[in-house]
């Protein structure tokens, strides 16, 4: 460590002591935080308060050097080696305790046990884990990722799978954007979804489902949801809007997407003669967050994928924070770690991610083409957020009011409809209530498709609902 660094005062890797306490659990948590987390050093010799650096009596620091050295490598379990050593600053011996991460996690007390000397780091204050934590710290050094994990409890039919494959198929499609990407995608099979992880083979050669099988298909009991909230002002003490969203997770993101397309602001600039309609954030942009978030988003955690939409900004917070190796410098660069794999490679497939380690690149790019300051990143430990800041002084559709889906997205142009749309108007006008699954007959589609062109039709403003999914109905606007 360098003196500057030194004086520059605690954070989330560095901690004072003003002596060893006598009592070597004082500072262990700390230890065992820092080996499960980053690193970190502990240098004792400097008040935590002021900042003052007090010092080690020079007749005594080698034998502190070693009291040190011993109490780390005998309290916790497995073994941390400490790199201990004496540094001067202003005249005055202090004694560096550095903490390197571990490679076998998690590390505890040895005398609280594994399942109550747990530690880790969180904004610069060590916290117990809870067992959740404690397993993610082990699937995280175990190089295996949670939803990955074999699902011996669910049975799953050759029906079943080809059922996910065939919808997976229809969501790429769905993505693609152009004749040549549609024409691209191929099918999705058994082996396919064995070789990405979402089935597994047990000893026996008899195949199961995987955590990612679960969040895929929203069955199974395993709980994923996608928050989303609308609050007044710039903190969270009044709610607006709020809803949550369940099920699969391609569904979830299509949801979360529209919620906010729903209450950001919309405005329009010119292209030559024509008027081109434009949201105030990149749209792009906000659904590869949110895909990021889902697939970087810690599983084992009880807490959801969150969004919030406040005056000045919107914030996207996934639970788990950044994956060893991985600096949000690295992330401005392109660099790309992902926490689920399995799901990742089936969100590829879907054409819901496009190159890898692209989307907070391209993120801060189109956020200065719109004119807007660059995006805040925020490592929590146990939680990662980004902020994408909204600009306040700006009056678009000549009101400060979401489009609340009446405006049409970019690039739409006038009031162009597809066959389609058409067809489902036509439902729609003859009977108001018909449910998506009757359309589906009718139509001859998948119920993806009548999902994907509703929604379409909703933000385009051609059609609202009124009432809950299951009694509500459709009004035509046009």
């Amino acid at each position: 460590m360098t003196i500057e660094e030194i004086l520059a005062g605690e954070s989330k890797n560095v901690e004072f002591k003003v002596q060893r306490p006598d009592k070597s659990i004082k500072y262990m948590k700390t230890v065992v935080a820092f080996a499960n987390g980053r690193g970190g050093q502990i240098v004792f010799g400097i008040d935590d308060k002021t900042r003052e650096v007090i010092g080690i009596p020079e007749d005594k620091v080698f034998q502190e050097i070693d009291a040190i050295t011993n109490a780390i490598s005998d309290s916790c379990e497995p073994t941390i080696i400490p790199d201990v050593y004496l540094q001067n600053i202003n005249d005055k011996p202090v004694i560096v305790a550095e903490i390197r991460a571990g490679r076998q996690k998690p590390y505890y007390i040895k005398a609280d046990g594994l399942e109550n000397g747990v530690y880790i780091r969180v904004s610069g204050t060590t916290r117990p884990a809870d067992r959740d934590m404690s397993r993610e710290l082990y699937y995280e050094c175990d190089a295996r990722s949670f939803d990955s994990i074999i699902r011996r409890d669910i049975k799953v039919t050759d029906e079943d799978i080809k059922k996910l494959c065939e919808q997976m198929k229809e969501v790429a499609i769905a993505n693609s954007k152009s004749n040549l990407q549609r024409s691209a995608v191929k099918d999705v099979t058994k082996n396919v979804l064995l070789s990405w992880g979402i089935l597994k083979k047990d000893e026996n050669e008899k195949i199961y489902p995987t955590n990612a099988y679960v969040y895929l298909t929203g069955q199974g009991g395993l709980r994923s949801m996608i928050q989303c909230a609308v609050f007044k002002g710039t903190t969270r003490s009044v709610f607006l809007d709020r809803r949550n969203y369940e099920g699969p997770l391609w569904e979830q993101v299509d949801e979360a997407v529209r919620f906010i397309l729903r209450n950001i602001r919309m405005g329009c600039r010119l292209e030559g003669v024509y008027r081109q309609d434009i949201y105030e954030l990149p749209p792009d942009s906000i659904r590869e967050l949110i895909v990021n978030a889902v697939m970087n988003c810690s599983y084992i955690q009880t807490s959801n994928i969150q969004v919030a939409i406040y005056d000045d900004r919107l914030e996207i917070t996934s639970p788990g924070g950044l994956l060893p190796g991985v600096t949000i410098d690295l992330m401005k660069e392109g660099f790309s770690k992902i926490r689920n794999r399995s799901l990742a490679n089936a969100f590829a497939y879907m054409n819901l991610v496009e190159a890898w380690g692209s989307g907070i690149p391209k993120l801060m790019q189109a956020m200065k083409e719109y004119g807007l300051r660059e995006p805040e990143f925020i490592d929590m430990e146990v939680a990662f957020r980004i902020n994408l800041y909204r600009d306040t002084k700006i009056s678009l559709n000549d009101t400060n009011e979401p489009n609340n889906d009446t405006n049409k997205p970019k690039n739409d142009t006038n009031d162009t409809k597809t066959d389609l749309e058409i067809r489902l108007a036509e439902l729609i006008r003859k009977n108001p209530e018909m449910p998506q699954r009757e359309m589906k007959e009718a139509l001859n589609v998948s119920i993806i498709t009548i999902k994907r062109t509703l929604s379409k039709m909703q933000m385009e403003g051609k059609v609202i609902r009124e009432g809950s999914k299951r009694k509500g109905k459709w009004i035509l606007i046009s």
